[in-house]
């Protein structure tokens, strides 16, 4: 093995050289970016904003088709699988006539059962001082009930403050209705 002789005289040529360079560059793409960076009008849809929380029973297979409902429809949500489905509905005001397989939050709001995503974006848009929206039971051709076999007209209720609700929606086979005020 030979050994290599380095001539400290000569200028080496490292990368400790190039630092003040680099972190010119770093500095100009840092501004750059920031400058681009997108930002979420006021009136932008409320599917950008933070996720859907969905409470269900690990093996509920129209829960989890309704999630896809919601993915399909642009919604981001994240599931959770509770021990006591019933703790977390009394606990989000969900009295036991207006509830169904699944609950789920966002914005501030609950979504008990199978609410169409389209009705849900329209009740976020308008952001009413309730609760939220429920749709009690498991109504067959609603999104996660829906086995194109069959479908019945159902609606979808407001869920009050005072423990009360008030009809929203009416789904059809091939319209939702919006009622007086929605």
């Amino acid at each position: 093995m030979r050994a290599q002789t380095i001539d400290t005289n000569k200028p080496r040529n490292n990368i400790f050289r190039s630092l003040p360079a680099i972190g010119l560059l770093t500095l100009a793409l840092l501004a750059i970016t920031l400058t681009h960076v997108p930002t979420v009008n006021a009136g932008t849809s409320a599917k950008i904003e933070s996720p859907m929380v969905v409470y269900k029973s690990p093996s509920c297979g129209c829960c989890g088709a309704w999630i896809d409902h919601m993915k399909e429809e642009g919604f981001s949500t994240t599931t959770q699988h509770p021990k006591n489905l019933n703790t977390i509905k009394d606990q989000l005001g969900i009295q036991p006539r207006y509830q169904a397989c699944h609950t789920a939050t966002h914005s501030g709001y609950v979504f008990e059962g199978h609410i169409p995503a389209d009705v849900i974006q329209h009740f976020l848009d308008n952001k009413p001082d309730v609760i939220g929206l429920a749709v009690p039971g498991m109504p067959m051709g609603s999104p996660g009930m829906d086995t194109h076999r069959s479908f019945r007209p159902y609606d979808v209720l407001v869920l009050n403050k005072d423990g009360s609700s008030t009809p929203y929606a009416r789904i059809s086979t091939d319209k939702t209705i919006y009622l007086e005020g929605n």
